[in-house]
């Protein structure tokens, strides 16, 4: 018998010991599902306009509250709750996927937090309103797998409240930056014509009761907006005297809370510095056969010139050349949408990548929600299943002259718009939103890793020259070059702007002489880092990790590795901060 009971009980112990063990860990696993949706809850609660953006519906018909009592309340809620994940979940007791999904927590806290402490939107930057106001009924009467009469209803409650947002506003705007109520300025218009023009046909379907009620409300919700516009362009703009740079310390904390790397920020640095050289030196190596043929009359060997200098007379010779085949003015969205349809036909006919079969439906950006970036990527909320993505792409504005216009259209010519389209617009953050969204949990949807999903498409830059897209014309090359050098100098720029003294007129002739940028485009990214801080930094802070993340891969796999799978692996599990997904693939 002992020989037999011994065994047995020795298993009963060990089940019973593994029993307790998952007991434990359900239990904690509870307790942090728990602070989680309290959390989310309460995020919602105090941004509505987001929550109904994301597909939650329980404040479809609230509106966001600015009161100095509400942003006192929801200070002390971020304070409990920052406590309550930190310091009363055992992490190490919680699953695999729950201990991911914790520290993805513990930063959205925090960074909460430094949007309280550091950025105070409601008081110092009008586009928070804005967006609002371009958003708040738009996201509720557009989620048509709700019943008509039920978002008319919701959007009706909002357009009462929308009085008392502007008047919130007008009490709490301090003296912003002035590029912020500029911008805010511009978008006006858009959403004046919104309320006045559109809002209602988004209404119809509705029965006839919701539809009058909806519509009692309009007249006066457009006259709190169009008075707002009045408050922007004249008391605001009048004082909008504050600074715009984020300040060493608070921009290094926002980098830290956005970007999850591994790498050190002077080792990233470092690198930029270097690929500012290095590609430099190559697209010259490019650029010299060209050269030779445009300009016969020009000797270059006889040019007793600085190497710097020469480089450069050489790369804006021939750049100065192919940029003149360029879209027209009207033909700029129409172009980047038929050169993403190329683009995958030629990804799927080489195998180059897997990417989702759909393409996302490519659009004029609609003048509200234009200033801040000149793409945007919509697609479903984390909360729903399914639904249509839509890149939306900033047209020309109409009060740039021709002469700007031009000089912009020449940055994105015939042979610089593959890479754009690439980086912005197709595959862009739609492949790698959509692959990544597929098998990600909840707040792994509400807060993917921007440094991976800009640095990602990078990746195909490189590997469209390599199999022979465009039939390996070295302009296409040069081109490509081009792009990754704006990444590298996009990361300096962020970081000199935000924590440093750099200057308009300095960002702008380091954009135009280094990186042979045109002055409207340097125009216009100086303005988007502005009106973005850390932005600019993600897909040259991504691009490096992921090439730090392929090294790894490469040793572990030897001659089985494939970049390509490599590059799917990367968001088989949703979007991870850099420093859990480098964990994760090395296990």
């Amino acid at each position: 018998m002992k020989k037999t009971l011994t065994p047995l009980l020795l298993a009963a112990f060990i089940l019973m010991s593994l029993s307790s063990v998952g007991l434990a860990q359900n239990q904690e696993d509870a307790k942090f599902r728990k602070t989680l949706d309290a959390f989310l809850d309460a995020y919602w609660k105090f941004y509505p306009t987001a929550g109904s953006m994301a597909g939650y519906s329980k404040y479809n018909d609230k509106l966001e509250d600015l009161s100095g009592k509400a942003v006192e309340k929801r200070n002390d809620e971020l304070d409990a709750l920052n406590q309550e994940a930190v310091a009363k979940i055992n992490r190490t007791a919680l699953s695999p996927a729950n201990q991911i999904d914790h520290e993805i927590l513990v930063d959205a806290l925090e960074l909460d937090l430094f949007r309280h402490e550091n950025l105070v939107p409601w008081e110092y930057n009008p586009l928070f309103y804005t967006d609002i106001l371009a958003n708040c009924v738009s996201a509720v009467l557009g989620k048509s797998a709700v019943p008509p009469d039920v978002r008319v209803k919701n959007a009706t409650e909002r357009l009462k409240q929308v009085p008392n947002l502007v008047k919130q506003a007008r009490e709490n705007l301090k003296t912003p930056a002035q590029i912020f109520t500029e911008t805010a300025v511009n978008q006006m218009p858009g959403i004046i014509d919104f309320y006045k023009s559109k809002a209602a046909g988004m209404a119809s379907g509705a029965s006839a009761d919701a539809v009058s009620k909806f519509s009692a409300e309009l007249p006066k919700a457009v006259a709190a907006v169009e008075g707002f516009q009045t408050f922007l362009k004249g008391e605001l703009l009048a004082r909008s005297t504050g600074n715009f740079r984020l300040g060493d310390q608070a921009h290094l904390r926002l980098l830290r809370l956005t970007t999850h790397g591994t790498l050190m920020l002077d080792e990233i640095v470092a690198r930029a510095r270097a690929d500012y050289n290095n590609i430099r030196r190559e697209m010259a190596l490019v650029c010299i056969p060209f050269y030779k043929v445009m300009y016969p009359e020009v000797d270059i060997e006889q040019m007793n010139r600085p190497e710097e200098e020469l480089r450069n007379i050489i790369i804006k010779g021939v750049l100065d050349k192919i940029k003149i085949e360029h879209p027209g003015r009207d033909e700029f969205v129409p172009s980047a949408r038929k050169t993403a349809e190329d683009l995958r036909s030629f990804i799927q006919s080489r195998n180059i990548l897997s990417l989702p079969l759909e393409m996302p439906s490519i659009e004029p950006m609609p003048q509200e929600k234009q200033g801040l970036t000149w793409t945007r990527l919509d697609g479903p909320g984390a909360y729903e299943s399914d639904g249509p993505y839509t890149v939306t792409i900033n047209p020309i504005p109409s009060d740039w002259t021709a002469e700007k216009a031009a000089s912009f259209l020449e940055e994105y010519n015939e042979y610089a718009s593959p890479f754009w389209v690439v980086r912005d617009v197709y595959p862009g953050s739609f492949a790698p939103t959509k692959l990544a969204s597929k098998n990600a949990t909840l707040i792994r949807k509400l807060h993917p890793s921007q440094p991976i999903i800009k640095g990602w498409p990078i990746f195909i830059e490189s590997m469209l020259v390599t199999s022979g897209y465009g039939n390996y014309d070295l302009r296409l090359r040069l081109a490509q070059l081009q792009m990754q050098l704006k990444a590298a100098i996009d990361l300096q720029l962020d970081l000199n702007i935000h924590q440093g003294g750099m200057t308009k007129e300095q960002a702008v002739s380091y954009m135009t002489r280094g990186g042979f940028q045109s002055e409207a485009e340097a125009e216009r990214k100086w303005n988007r880092i502005i009106l973005n801080p850390g932005e600019a930094a993600y897909a040259y802070l991504g691009y490096q990790e992921i090439l730090e993340m392929e090294k790894d891969a490469k040793r572990l796999k030897g001659a089985a590795y494939k970049q390509s799978e490599f590059l799917l692996q990367i968001l088989s599990q949703g979007a991870l901060p850099v420093r859990i997904l480098k964990t994760q693939l090395a296990q």
